[in-house]
């Protein structure tokens, strides 16, 4: 599998420091599973957030702290094969899989929302991040829209394209409230992504934004 798409290098550092939300982090854990440049990537911020807290003044920082970040830092550089497996079947990543009850995604119960359109929501924890599986019909064209806040989206079938590429399965549509597109699926398949959000869509036009309330995306 090509991955095409990556992590924003915000977002991997983030990740490595664990100040994600819970749906991003579990966006961005997902997308590990598919993409070795990624997991590289995380490796090495987390390493680089060892060596800074090397460079501290022992007095700001504590023993406890310390001895904890050093001990997930060792455990990172010792095990550079860490693996981020997907599920038996291929299907989805195993975290993916773990947290649909080992369900595949046409097992998913899926809400209809439109025309082509399906959702799954998946509760979570933190109260400021929201993540859901979303399903979009083959050719169909979501309207233009940008974001309310950071925009996580991995694919997990299924294909797209907007302005920014060709995003298929594995690749990760990292954006922010300053990307406006409008995705359209590629003919052949459904696309089914799993997207973490910080806020509602902003679509642009008003027929969208009348039926945004009923759809919940």
């Amino acid at each position: 599998m090509k991955i095409m798409h990556h992590l924003d290098d915000a977002t991997i550092i983030s990740y490595a420091s664990g100040t994600l939300g819970e749906a991003h982090t579990i966006v961005v854990a997902a997308h590990l599973a598919y993409c070795t440049d990624c997991r590289s990537a995380v490796r090495h911020a987390e390493a680089i957030g060892g060596e800074l807290l090397l460079d501290q003044d022992e007095k700001g920082v504590s023993d406890v702290c310390r001895s904890a970040t050093l001990a997930s830092l060792d455990a990172v550089l010792s095990a550079p094969a860490r693996k981020f497996t997907r599920s038996p079947g291929g299907d989805v990543p195993l975290l993916v899989s773990r947290i649909l009850g080992g369900k595949s995604l046409d097992e998913v119960a899926w809400k209809k929302k439109a025309p082509g359109v399906a959702v799954f929501n998946i509760p979570t924890s933190d109260g400021r991040t929201q993540l859901k599986l979303l399903s979009i019909g083959p050719g169909r064209a979501m309207p233009e829209h940008s974001h309310g806040g950071d925009e996580i989206a991995l694919i997990l079938r299924g294909s797209y394209t907007d302005h920014l590429g060709r995003f298929q399965a594995g690749d990760v549509a990292d954006v922010d409230s300053d990307i406006e597109h409008q995705p359209v699926v590629d003919a052949g398949s459904t696309c089914i992504c799993l997207v973490a959000t910080e806020a509602p869509t902003r679509f642009k036009s008003f027929w969208a934004k009348l039926a945004q309330p009923f759809i919940g995306i």
